[in-house]
């Protein structure tokens, strides 16, 4: 039960830094992002659609990403996102102090310290 809640609140605490990441170079529509998410992690990290568009939209309206709606003939209305000004600043800020925690917690959990 603690594993299952550790899990989550690490999840939680990625899921802003992923979805920068994965729109810094190029816009995606949420359903795109979710799924990256899940096959570049070999399926350990998993969103729900009601966990994940709220955060969409949290990040669009702190203005770290814009979406905008796209139409194409045959498919269904889509929201693309793309990284703004502020969210690549965001999006340095947050891989840097992801890099320092996963080095700090690597240097005090690793074999050699064991």
């Amino acid at each position: 039960m603690r594993v299952k809640l550790f899990d989550r609140e690490l999840k939680k605490g990625s899921a802003e830094l992923l979805i920068l990441s994965l729109i810094e170079h190029r816009p995606r529509h949420g359903y795109e992002i979710s799924k990256l998410i899940e096959q570049r992690s070999d399926g350990v990290l998993k969103f729900n659609v009601a966990s994940f568009y709220p955060l969409l939209y949290r990040l669009e309206k702190r203005g770290f990403i814009s979406g905008r709606w796209v139409e194409k003939a045959g498919q269904r209305r889509r929201r693309y996102y793309q990284l703004t000004a502020q969210g690549r600043t965001v999006l340095k800020e947050q891989r840097s102090s992801w890099a320092d925690f996963v080095n700090a917690i690597n240097r005090i959990t690793g074999e050699e310290h064991a």
